[in-house]
């Protein structure tokens, strides 16, 4: 936990635009109150910083999730088996933990840098520097950073999701 002011934060929260209630009333108290504050400090650009981390990240995981699932589930189970589909989730949550979470890692942090006046990063010019200065502080293995976390959020995720429209789009098919 860290402080601020006196007060508890749970997690070290450093984007307080996003806090649901503020014991400082500086803070903004709602969604539509951290909008406005974010674009009165920063502008539209402030309001998409972080971006350039989300968009790969998607990108990566949506081509590794559904390439492994379709590959697993249809390499070592009898095609149509339920089995096949809950393995096949399951060897994706793991391959989409492992493709991801660099790109969490990233975002996370691109989102919560402190900014200049004019909206420009302190810490990180951008995605590549950031990739960059976290290889070479931390090591590869600085990319990891939080990797049970994100398996015990996605890996549920996936192989749930996965199963059901694997099981609604051959109720459609049939």
């Amino acid at each position: 936990m860290t402080s601020s002011g006196g007060k508890f934060w749970p997690g070290g929260m450093h984007h307080s635009h996003f806090l649901p209630f503020s014991p400082i009333s500086s803070l903004p108290q709602s969604i539509s109150s951290a909008f406005k504050s974010i674009y009165q400090q920063h502008g539209v650009v402030g309001l998409w910083r972080g971006v350039t981390g989300a968009v790969p990240r998607v990108t990566v995981g949506s081509a590794v999730q559904l390439s492994t699932f379709a590959s697993a589930k249809d390499w070592w189970f009898r095609k149509g088996s339920w089995a096949a589909v809950l393995a096949g989730g399951m060897v994706s949550s793991v391959a989409v933990a492992v493709a991801m979470t660099p790109f969490d890692v990233i975002s996370t942090r691109l989102y919560n840098q402190p900014v200049h006046a004019d909206g420009t990063g302190k810490l990180y010019r951008g995605f590549l520097d950031c990739i960059l200065q976290i290889s070479n502080k931390e090591g590869l293995l600085g990319l990891y950073k939080g990797i049970g976390a994100v398996y015990f959020r996605l890996g549920p995720h996936t192989v749930l999701s996965l199963f059901f429209w694997d099981k609604l789009r051959n109720m459609v098919q049939h």
